[in-house]
């Protein structure tokens, strides 16, 4: 697990209609960390290729602790064991299914019901793992435009690396890169009905992911890690 420049703790959906929904759509699959031939669907404003560049480094899934380059004094074997051990203290959330939304100006999937169990899940799993993480750089905290975040969110990003924790939190699925207004819809008109049989079914939230981005820039998954208190 070794020579990797930057970790991540993710949750992704286990093999499935979604799993295989989002390899297929992003082009990535990060459990085999292998490339996947894009379907051919609809009339969409531009390639898929394009629609999904910004979202495709990382393979489907949703961020419970953000990308961090490892602290001083530790490696990848102590974040692992930590991981490891914090896992029998965090209950799975079960969510009634996701939907198709707007965040920004970009597409995800959001979840269909109650937030709150999955932001508690993502504040204690930020918490515990925070001392894992090499303070941001100048230029780290400068991509993340600074001017243009709340004074909380500025707080947050100068306290835990990142800007979208805890009451900023949002559970998300990333499908697309920033697109126009027009073309967002366009999208959403193409995906609702391929996505729609397949959001309807529950989803649990039942394991964390510790992921790693390599030297192609290209986030995969080292290892799932189920979470197991009742």
């Amino acid at each position: 697990m070794e020579g990797f420049s930057r970790y991540a703790i993710y949750w992704t959906p286990e093999d499935g209609p979604l799993a295989r929904f989002g390899r297929g759509w992003l082009g990535w699959d990060p459990v085999t960390a292998e490339p996947v031939d894009h379907p051919a669907i609809g009339e969409l404003p531009r390639d898929v290729a394009l629609i999904t560049q910004a979202p495709r480094k990382y393979g489907l899934h949703a961020t419970l602790k953000p990308p961090f380059r490892l602290a001083d004094g530790v490696d990848v074997t102590d974040l692992h064991a930590a991981v490891v051990a914090l896992c029998p203290y965090l209950a799975p959330v079960t969510l009634p299914g996701l939907k198709l939304d707007r965040v920004g100006g970009f597409l995800a999937l959001v979840p269909a019901g109650n937030e709150e169990p999955l932001a508690d899940l993502a504040a204690e799993v930020m918490r515990a793992l925070d001392g894992f993480r090499a303070p941001l750089t100048e230029a780290e905290l400068a991509r993340r435009r600074p001017e243009r975040l709340t004074p909380r969110q500025r707080g947050h990003l100068a306290d835990w690396g990142y800007p979208y924790v805890f009451d900023d939190y949002r559970f998300h699925v990333t499908l697309t890169g920033e697109l126009p207004e027009a073309e967002l819809s366009e999208v959403v008109t193409v995906l609702e009905p391929l996505l729609e049989p397949i959001l309807a079914e529950p989803v649990r939230i039942g394991s964390l992911c510790l992921f790693a981005e390599a030297s192609d820039g290209r986030f995969r998954m080292l290892e799932r890690l189920p979470i197991t208190r009742s």
